[in-house]
């Protein structure tokens, strides 16, 4: 049974910043894209980040781009988000998500075949 597990979400202050991880077991981690994305109370769930399966390309929401930065090692079935200058409306719940690497279109989230249970990001002001 495929499984993506999320890490590294807590409390930080405004300005601060958190490193996320999405460990995935039960795939063939090379044969999937993987996406960040995060819904706040109320919002409907948004994507952030992708990356290709190599690694070589990237995508970004414009609300988080030049703050976060997605990556992956393959080696450890690991997708990671490094978010940085955290403000109060990052906060959400982070989830990541794997499509499989022929879907071209990574901020569209029904190109996502498997799902985390997500993990909880909230920023104080």
């Amino acid at each position: 049974q495929v499984q993506l597990v999320e890490s590294g979400g807590g409390l930080v202050q405004a300005g601060g910043s958190l490193r996320l991880s999405c460990a995935a077991s039960a795939i063939t981690f090379t044969s999937y894209s993987m996406g960040w994305f995060r819904q706040a109370p109320g919002k409907e769930r948004e994507f952030i980040a992708g990356i290709t399966w190599t690694g070589s390309s990237t995508v970004y929401a414009e609300s988080v781009k030049g703050r976060f930065t997605i990556s992956r090692d393959n080696a450890k079935n690991t997708a990671y988000l490094q978010m940085n200058s955290l403000g109060p409306e990052d906060t959400a719940v982070y989830y990541c998500a794997a499509a499989p690497r022929n879907r071209p279109i990574l901020s569209y989230i029904r190109s996502y075949d498997y799902w985390g249970k997500g993990t909880h990001v909230t920023v104080s002001s």
